[in-house]
This record gives C-alpha cells, structure tokens and sequence, in this order.
C-alpha cells in the first residue's frame, strides 16, 4: 500500500496524458478521449476506496448528480472550445509562430505551461475580484474533496479560466492536435488536484499542485485557504508568494468550504443561479475578507 500511495500520482498522469497524446499523435480520432477520461474518472474513483485519505470523503453527501451534471456542462465546454480553436485562429493577424518542430512531448509540456500560467492568473484574480469570485465561490462550496468534484465550476467561470489560459495558444498558432491533448491533460489534473486518494508525492510536492498542496487552497477559512493557486505547477504561487508547503495531512471532514456561508446551494440549478443573487451582487468586498467570506 505505501508503494502504491507513491506511486499512484505520476502513473495515473503518465499514463493518462501520455495514452492521449500516442493516441491523437498517431492520427487516431480524438472521439476515443471521450471513453479514456470515462476510464480516468473510474479509475480515480477505485482508487479513492483502495487508499483514501479521508474516508468519510468517499461517501455521498447527496452531490453526485450536482457533480455529474457540473462535469458534463463543463467537460463539454471545453470540447467545444477545442473544436472552435481553428475558426478562432484564423481571426489572428499573423502566422502561426508556434516552435512545431519540437517533438510532440515537448510541444505538449510547453502547451500545459503556458494553459497553467493564465489559469492561475485567473484563478488567483478570482479570489481578489469580487465579480469573478461569485461564480468561482461555486467551486469552493464543495464539502468534500474527491477527484470527480475537480471538474465542478459555474460555466461562466470555466468560460473565463479557459479563455484566459488558451489566449496564448491562440495567439502563438498552437497545433490543434497538440490543443487536444493539452485539454484533456487538464481533466486528468484536476483529478489527482483533488483527489481523496492518500498519495505520498514527497519533493514533488514542491513542484506539482496535487492534492496534498491543493488541499490547503479549499480550506473555509480567510488566511489558510489563501494560498496554491497553481493548477499543474506550484512556481506561480512560489512566484505570487501564495505557496504552501506545510503538511496537509490535518485537513478533514468539517474543514472545507466557504467560511460563513454555511447556506450555501448544494443543487445543481441553484448553483448556477446563486452567483446572479441580490445578495451575492450587494456583498462588498472588504465585508467578505473581514468576515472570512471567500474560502
């Protein structure tokens, strides 16, 4: 079991992104990612029971159709970003400066890095914008963690972190195969980021924001969930001073969600509407951070 709890983080990446990358790189049609983020999900899900790290976080707080109707809106969204990418790109005024010649891996790492530097920079302006943190509170309002939950967003914050992290694959002339990847590779993060599995990442931890770091970030509280923004990598909280690399082996059942707003809607439909509220509009920033409001 120890074997497997180091393990488990770099072999579901590995074999995960590095399946669709041999797939769509070969030529084979991207439709069968569909099937092989099914298999991911699965397979997150299996783990979580052979090694959780908080039991009771395996068990339904009566959100999985809430968290199955959030992954197929948002999940979806991103298949249709993909799919517009060349019609978008033919909107540039310029060609394609993208480096094409590298190999396919080394495209594919330049393209997460580039997608986690302005999903970051999104998600860390999200907790500072108080017009964006009204639909991203809808992430944060999630009581447990566990791998399925990762893809839960408010579709218009989804729409802003995408297209935040994609303006520079726009903009550079990105490969769309190497796009397609760079998408998919993003679902499989958000897995391991919050997945219930006990994974032991030792000196990783310094480097990837899996769930040991990402932990910290979903705290209910105004201080110690202010921190790990990063979604692939931790150097730009390193860089914002936001990281956080103190053990997360304290964070349980009780400890997570959005600090004084213990009301907050649960079901699906609510969530979307929640952050369009007369209250949620009227609440004044510095009120929020005063009150601990935000995580």
């Amino acid at each position: 079991m120890t074997l497997f709890r180091a393990l488990y983080a770099p072999a579901y990446f590995i074999a995960f992104v590095g399946a669709a990358a041999m797939l769509v790189s070969t030529g084979g049609s991207p439709v069968w990612l569909i099937a092989l983020l099914a298999l991911a999900i699965v397979t997150s899900l299996v783990a979580e029971r052979v090694a959780p790290f908080e039991p009771v976080w395996n068990r339904s707080h009566g959100d999985a159709r809430r968290d199955l109707a959030h992954a197929l809106v948002n999940e979806g969204s991103i298949l249709v970003l993909v799919l517009l990418l060349p019609v978008l790109a033919s909107f540039v005024p310029w060609s394609s400066i993208w480096p094409a010649s590298l190999p396919f891996w080394a495209e594919l790492v330049l393209a997460i890095v580039l997608l986690d530097a302005g999903i970051s920079l999104a998600h860390f302006a999200s907790h500072r914008i108080p017009l964006l943190w009204r639909f991203h509170a809808v992430h944060h309002s999630v009581r447990r963690m566990y791998g399925f939950n990762g893809l839960l967003k408010h579709p218009v914050h989804q729409l802003i972190e995408i297209s935040v992290g994609t303006l520079p694959w726009l903009l550079l002339g990105i490969p769309h195969d190497v796009a397609i990847v760079g998408s998919f590779a993003v679902a499989v993060q958000l897995q391991l980021q919050h997945s219930n599995v006990d994974m032991r990442v030792g000196p990783l931890a310094l480097l990837w924001a899996v769930a040991p770091v990402h932990r910290h970030h979903h705290l209910a509280s105004e201080t110690d969930g202010d921190v790990n923004f990063g979604l692939f990598l931790t150097i730009w909280d390193v860089l914002l001073g936001t990281a956080q690399f103190r053990s997360s082996d304290h964070i349980g059942a009780g400890s997570l969600g959005i600090a004084g707003r213990s009301d907050y809607p649960a079901a699906y439909l609510a969530q979307l509407v929640e952050p369009f509220t007369t209250e949620m509009a009227m609440t004044d920033p510095a009120s929020q951070r005063n009150a601990g409001g935000k995580r």
